[in-house]
């Protein structure tokens, strides 16, 4: 399939994938390949196409023979992600807009607006069902694996701050009362927050135990080797 010269892809990484294609007419190919633009609505750097049969002007209209191609749009993953997530965000009621920042390490979205407590629920957890649903759609377009972090007020640098004061206040209980503490339910980057946060202590240890949602933390007080 030949390819157009690429121009203004925004996906620099993970790649674009083929979901849609048609054959189409025209009299010359240039013209078969604007009208598939049109259809689509989309941009030509985004075209590929295979031509099925070459234009022909024939002989004083005799004979003349349009040109035929087969022409498919390529999706960029994370745009079709972004538009599905304004979608959800005004069918919530909410007025928000979504900003997308790409880098080399980290896709990620940012909920923009006023009183974005309905996105965020209860300890994030609408935001972390909201950042589930915008991978899957993202997932679906892509060809390699995309992981996209959705954040709204800043929630989740401000949480995992508040995870890690949490931390070393229990840390500091379990030292000084010398007992284990068994901490809430978290999820496994909750989870993880806490394990960081207090592997420098060498006088405490860590364990997650339990099943998934109700997996947590154990903060245990390091045995103390006996002297020699």
């Amino acid at each position: 399939m030949k390819s157009l010269p690429q121009r203004n892809v925004r996906l620099q990484e993970g790649g674009l994938t083929v979901n849609q294609s048609m054959k189409i007419s025209g009299k010359t190919i240039e013209e078969a390949l604007d009208k598939a633009v049109q259809e689509w609505g989309t941009t030509i750097d985004r075209i590929e196409y295979q031509v099925l049969e070459e234009p022909r002007k024939g002989f004083l209209g005799i004979g003349a023979r349009q040109a035929y191609v087969e022409v498919s749009v390529r999706v960029d993953p994370v745009e079709e992600a972004a538009a599905y997530l304004k979608d959800v965000v005004q069918a919530m009621n909410v007025e928000a807009e979504v900003e997308v920042k790409i880098s080399r390490k980290l896709i990620s979205m940012e909920l923009e607006g006023n009183s974005l407590g309905l996105l965020i629920g209860k300890r994030g957890k609408t935001l972390d069902a909201l950042q589930h649903l915008t991978n899957t759609v993202a997932n679906k377009h892509a060809n390699a694996k995309q992981h996209i972090v959705l954040d709204a007020e800043n929630y989740r640098q401000n949480r995992k701050e508040s995870l890690q004061r949490f931390a070393e206040r229990m840390a500091g209980k379990a030292r000084r009362e010398a007992i284990t503490i068994k901490l809430e339910p978290m999820d496994a980057a909750e989870r993880k927050i806490v394990h960081q946060t207090l592997h420098r202590h060498p006088d405490i240890e860590t364990t997650s135990t339990g099943k998934e949602p109700r997996r947590h933390v154990v903060i245990t007080p390091a045995a103390k080797e006996n002297p020699k």
